[in-house]
């Protein structure tokens, strides 16, 4: 059975691209900030164990994770805010009409955008120039970005982001997506913005029209917009246009891990 879905003039095929990272518990996995990994183990309850490799009769272990750091998720505006904001309520589309570029991070001295105060001479930079370079001419709204980073290779799947500083976001490129109206912004990076920051976290304050500093969502909160970190995407596929479909775990949390899945669109 074929099955084919045309919006806005693009048909999209029904064979999904999967751009999340499998979360390998107890083995090599991304992490960032250094936390503990994702674990797991054999739940244990008087004669039941949990494992058939330990006489058990089924298996059913417990799960240790830290969503923000341990693999791919999507995370809501309560990431922020002292409200606890769930991303169940957030994410409201199914799916979403996205579409994926690739960027080249420019060394900080190389733009005049501007940036955390944090910031460090050899750091690098997703400028508003940068996006505009990788977009294309836009005959139709989108409601996701998917952005992929260069150099791109399978060790993001399993790297551990801690002493180097990865490429983040600059504040005009934030700017730049909130006025084209992208509601949900996919990226391989641990964090939109500079790792370490002194947990300003601009950029997230920013895409979700939270005032800099503040913890309170107001009415102007983009609430129904989402920020998922840590995808992967391998070079073999293809920039341009997707169906998106932002599946998560139905979790009453800020993030949760999630699995991205990506429908190509032709004319």
């Amino acid at each position: 059975m074929t099955v084919s879905l045309t919006i806005d003039g693009l048909t999209y095929s029904a064979e999904p691209i999967d751009i999340s990272i499998p979360l390998e518990f107890n083995r090599p996995q991304p992490n960032a900030f250094g936390v503990e990994p994702a674990t797991s183990k054999p739940c244990v309850s008087g004669d039941l164990v949990g494992d058939t490799r330990q006489g058990g009769s089924c298996n059913f272990e417990q799960y240790t994770l830290i969503p923000h750091c341990n693999g791919t998720h999507t995370e809501c505006v309560g990431h922020i805010t002292n409200e606890r904001i769930s991303v169940r309520d957030c994410l409201g589309d199914a799916f979403m009409r996205s579409t994926l570029i690739s960027v080249d991070p420019e060394p900080v001295h190389d733009t005049n955008d501007t940036y955390s105060p944090s910031v460090h001479d050899g750091d690098l930079l997703i400028t508003e120039r940068a996006l505009v370079r990788a977009m294309p001419r836009m005959t139709a709204p989108i409601d996701a970005l998917i952005v992929r980073t260069r150099p791109n290779d399978d060790s993001k799947l399993t790297r551990r982001y801690e002493e180097e500083v990865p490429p983040y976001f600059t504040t005009e490129a934030m700017e730049f997506m909130v006025q084209l109206g992208i509601e949900h912004l996919l990226v391989d990076l641990p964090s939109i913005d500079r790792l370490y920051d002194a947990g300003r976290l601009l950029n997230h304050h920013v895409f979700w029209n939270v005032k800099e500093g503040s913890f309170e969502a107001t009415e102007d909160a983009r609430r129904g917009s989402t920020i998922t970190e840590l995808i992967y995407v391998p070079n073999e596929i293809d920039d341009g246009p997707y169906l998106l479909n932002l599946q998560i775990a139905p979790f009453a949390s800020d993030a949760s891990p999630s699995r991205p899945l990506l429908f190509s669109g032709k004319r």
